[in-house]
């Protein structure tokens, strides 16, 4: 979804500078405020309490974008803070094509690896995946999210029930397409545990927001038992949602999940990536 950048609609980058400039928007549009992207005034800017007048739908071609701001800037609208900021605000603009297109012609280095968990977070995914660059929001059909433990042992990592899915006609599952380099598959069937079998790679096919069909690899725990996830993996999981733009309801969901009562702390680099988003957002 990075194929566009949001600028105010029927204006050049330039007039939207200028109407900056008279005081009527306050809007990171030049190359010297984009260091500023994520400091709270501009954030109020990207996301007001409702849009209006001097807040309209955006749309703008990247080549225009990166013309006047320089790649860097044009680049910045990628960032997991704003995609979020944009989208619920209805100032994102629909896509004709999304991000996953880029695949083609890389089939033979690249793979689209769809996550519904912990992996939702940039953070979380490229810890052990660097490659891992955000590609779309998505859904999955007939499929529910559910949470448990491996042969109903409690996950040594998370404390907890950690995620799964298992098929449910007229449910859905919404997550994060992902475009990652070939290099990273062994790293994440190792976080995922394939080779102790915990869970099961699988071929799925994922819906965007605009209606467009993805088939990516997804995973799926075998042989596990039904249990709430940890307060630090649930909040892992709403985060990731959040920075993404899941569909609000579907976030809401999320948020109204029981965690279970363990209060000791996970690995300190998940701890540290949770302080440093709370950090963040607030």
């Amino acid at each position: 979804m990075r194929n566009q950048t949001p600028v105010a609609a029927g204006l050049s980058i330039s007039e939207s500078k200028r109407k900056v400039d008279r005081g009527r928007w306050v809007w990171p549009i030049s190359r010297g405020d984009w260091h500023r992207w994520d400091r709270q005034p501009i954030r109020r800017a990207l996301a007001p309490e409702s849009p209006g007048p001097h807040f309209p739908p955006f749309s703008v071609t990247p080549g225009a974008a990166a013309a006047e701001l320089g790649s860097s800037g044009a680049a910045l609208l990628s960032r997991p803070l704003l995609r979020p900021l944009l989208r619920t605000r209805g100032a994102w603009p629909v896509m004709a094509s999304s991000g996953c297109e880029d695949l083609r012609g890389q089939e033979e280095e690249s793979f689209l690896y769809f996550a519904y968990g912990s992996n939702l977070l940039t953070e979380r995914i490229q810890l052990r995946n660097p490659s891992a660059a955000f590609c779309c929001v998505a859904r999955l059909q007939d499929f529910k999210l559910d949470f448990g433990n491996f042969q109903g042992k409690t996950s040594e990592t998370w404390h907890g029930g950690i995620a799964t899915i298992f098929q449910s006609p007229g449910d859905e599952v919404w997550g994060v397409v992902w475009k990652m380099n070939k290099s990273n598959l062994s790293s994440l069937d190792k976080q995922e545990g394939v080779n102790s079998g915990t869970y099961a790679p699988m071929e799925i096919n994922v819906y965007t927001q605009e209606g467009k069909k993805i088939t990516c690899r997804s995973y799926q725990m075998r042989n596990y038992e039904s249990a709430p996830p940890s307060p630090q993996y649930k909040k892992v999981i709403c985060m990731g949602a959040k920075e993404n733009g899941l569909p609000l309801e579907y976030q809401k969901k999320l948020n109204a999940i029981e965690p279970n009562d363990y209060r000791g702390k996970v690995s300190e680099e998940i701890e540290d990536i949770i302080k440093s988003k709370e950090t963040n957002t607030h």
